[in-house]
C-alpha cells in the first residue's frame, strides 16, 4: 500500500503531475497520465542492474509495450552529445513512433539525456521521469529543463521539454550510498533557504532524511517539489524569477568543471551557497554563513572552497566566463550571481566583478 502519497501539480502548459511517496503502485500511477502502448525504458550501468526488470515487469503488466532497455554507462560522462546520438539511434532502430513514451529511470544524468532525447527525437515525444536518486526527485526531474554537457562548460547544449508525469518513489532511495543522499540534500537546503517559512522549518528533518527515515524523504520531497513547481508555474523559460533556482550554482557548476567532475553535483552546489551566502554578507549585511554551514554540514556537504592554485583559479573564472546567466551587455570580468537578502529572500541577476569574486575566494 502507497504511503504518504502526494500529488503535486505543475501548472505549466501542458500540466502534469508529481506524485511523491513510498510503495507506489507504478504501473497503476504511470497508467493515469499516459495512455499505455509503445516505449523505451533509458537507464544506466548502476540503476539497471538494481531496478531496471522490475520497472520493465510492471510497466508491461499495465500495458505498456518495451520495445528496448536502453542502459548507458553511470556518471557525467554519458550527458555528452556522443551519447545523445547514440542514444536517439536506438530509439529509432526500435522503431519508436511520436506517439510512443520514454521513461527515465535514474538521476539526474539519466533524466538530462533522456529528456533532451525525448525533446529532440521526431521534435518531441512523451517523456516520463521516474527519479532514483533524491537529487534527482527534488530537483532535476521536475520543472523541463534537459540537455548535456560541452568540454566547455555543464547544460550547454539543450531544451526545455517537460514530462507527462514524474513519478518520486522513495523506496528507490533505499539502495542509495550515504554520498549520494547528501548530494540530493543540497538542492533541499537550497529550496528551503530560497522559500523560507515552513519549509525552511522543516529543513530541521535533514539529519532522519539523511539517515533514510520515509516520512522526512517524503516532506522534505514534497516541500521541494512544491516550491519548485511554484517557481516554474510562474517562469517556465527562465526570463527571471526562476534564475533563483541557481542559487550555489554558478560557482557550484565552475567548480565541477574545474575539478573534473570529481567534486559531486551537490557538494559543489553546497560550496557555491556558501560562497554566495559570503556574498550576499558583503552586500546586503545580512547574517547568513553560520546557517548555510550548520545546514549543509548536518547533511554531510562540504562547505569550504576546496584548494584551487593558480591554474585552478583560473579554470574556475573560465567556466564562470561562460555561464548561462551571463548576457551580451555584461562588462568584462562581470558575473551574474543569486544572492539572498534574507532566508525567503532570493535577488537574481546580481552582477559581481571578477575582482570582487576572487577576493572572496581568497578569502573563503
Amino acid at each position: 500500500m502507497a504511503e504518504g502519497l502526494a500529488r503535486i501539480p505543475v501548472a505549466v502548459e501542458p500540466a502534469y503531475g508529481v506524485v511523491v511517496g513510498a510503495r507506489l503502485d507504478l504501473g497503476a500511477t504511470v497508467r493515469e497520465a499516459v495512455p499505455p502502448g509503445p516505449c523505451v525504458l533509458v537507464t544506466d550501468s548502476n540503476v539497471g542492474p538494481l531496478h531496471g526488470r522490475s520497472v520493465r515487469e510492471r510497466l508491461e503488466a499495465a500495458g505498456f509495450e518495451v520495445l528496448e532497455t536502453v542502459e548507458v554507462p553511470a556518471g557525467e560522462a554519458s550527458k555528452s552529445l556522443a551519447e545523445h546520438e547514440r542514444l536517439v539511434r536506438r530509439l529509432a532502430r526500435a522503431s519508436l513512433g511520436r506517439d510512443g513514451t520514454l521513461f527515465a529511470l535514474g538521476g539526474g544524468v539519466v533524466g538530462d539525456l533522456a529528456g533532451f532525447a525525448a525533446a529532440s527525437y521526431m521534435r518531441g515525444i512523451r517523456l516520463v521521469m521516474l527519479p532514483t536518486t533524491l537529487l534527482a526527485s527534488v530537483d532535476s526531474s521536475v520543472g523541463g529543463k534537459v540537455g548535456v554537457d560541452l568540454p566547455e562548460g555543464k547544460n550547454l547544449v539543450g531544451a526545455f521539454h517537460q514530462p507527462a508525469l514524474v513519478v518520486a518513489d522513495t523506496d528507490f532511495l533505499a539502495s542509495l550510498p550515504p554520498r549520494e543522499v547528501s548530494n540530493g540534500l543540497a538542492e533541499v537546503v537550497k529550496m528551503g533557504l530560497l522559500a523560507g517559512g515552513d519549509f525552511f522549518r522543516d529543513l530541521a528533518l535533514i539529519p532522519e532524511a539523511r539517515a533514510g527515515e520515509p516520512e522526512a524523504l517524503i516532506a522534505l520531497t514534497g516541500h521541494s517539489v512544491r516550491y519548485k513547481a511554484s517557481v516554474v508555474a510562474a517562469d517556465e523559460r527562465e526570463g527571471g524569477l526562476r534564475a533563483v533556482l541557481n542559487y550555489g550554482h554558478t560557482l557550484g557548476h565552475a567548480l565541477e568543471a574545474a575539478s573534473g567532475y570529481g567534486l559531486a553535483h551537490g557538494e559543489a552546489v553546497a560550496v557555491g551557497m556558501c560562497f554566495a551566502a559570503r556574498l550576499s554578507e558583503r552586500r546586503f549585511g545580512a547574517e547568513l554563513l553560520t546557517l548555510h554551514r550548520e545546514l549543509l554540514q548536518k547533511a554531510g556537504l562540504p562547505v569550504e572552497v576546496p584548494e584551487l592554485g593558480e591554474e585552478g583559479l583560473r579554470d574556475v573564472l573560465g567556466a564562470l566566463g561562460r555561464d548561462k546567466k551571463r548576457r551580451a551587455a555584461d562588462g568584462a570580468g562581470e558575473h551574474r550571481f543569486i544572492l539572498l537578502r534574507a532566508v525567503g529572500e532570493p535577488e537574481w541577476g546580481v552582477p559581481v566583478s571578477e575582482r570582487e569574486v576572487v577576493e572572496v575566494l581568497e578569502g573563503a
